[in-house]
């Protein structure tokens, strides 16, 4: 079987990866895998037709990365992968440089289908946003131009911090 791309998966969830590198090697990848955003920027391995990286990487925020491994590797795709979705970060994310953003969870065959360009079915009629999500949204956003800092956000919001927190933990609300 000849090796369709090299992809470097950055992620601190190592089952994620160990599930993920596996169903991507058999469908005649090569994967390398780091679990911090720091250690893929000093790692001697690459370059790569594609990186995976996840937004949230421990105390790391992986659209930091973005732009550095963009240049130190200048991979065809970069893809976001994120358990925290939000239009702001999604932004964040294309403005920096990534590709790609998909919300967790996110299946083998997904990604797989992204990698080799095959279109996405998008809704024929998209429906609008419950409260909930447009709360999440807007939470984020100010979220994002703090610059993740949640005591400042919570007083931009006019909420307690601990508030916050407690709806940052929540995952984003569904349709």
């Amino acid at each position: 079987m000849t090796i369709k791309h090299s992809i470097l998966l950055i992620d601190d969830d190592s089952s994620f990866c160990q599930v993920l590198s596996r169903r991507l090697e058999h469908h005649g990848y090569s994967v390398d895998v780091i679990h911090s955003g720091e250690e893929s920027l000093t790692a001697t391995t690459g370059p790569y037709d594609v990186i995976l990286l996840d937004m949230m990487l421990g105390n790391e925020n992986g659209i930091e990365f973005i732009e550095p491994l963009m240049t130190k590797h200048q991979p065809q795709q970069l893809i976001v992968l994120t358990g925290y979705a939000s239009i702001a970060t999604t932004v964040e994310a294309i403005k920096r440089g990534a590709t790609d953003y998909l919300a967790k969870p996110v299946s083998s065959r997904e990604i797989i289908e992204r990698l080799e360009g095959k279109p996405q079915n998008l809704p024929d009629d998209p429906q609008p946003l419950s409260p909930a999500q447009v709360e999440w949204e807007y939470i984020q956003r100010v979220l994002q131009q703090n610059q993740g800092n949640i005591s400042k956000t919570a007083r931009e919001l006019g909420m307690h911090r601990r508030t916050l927190q407690r709806k940052l933990a929540k995952k984003r609300p569904n349709t």
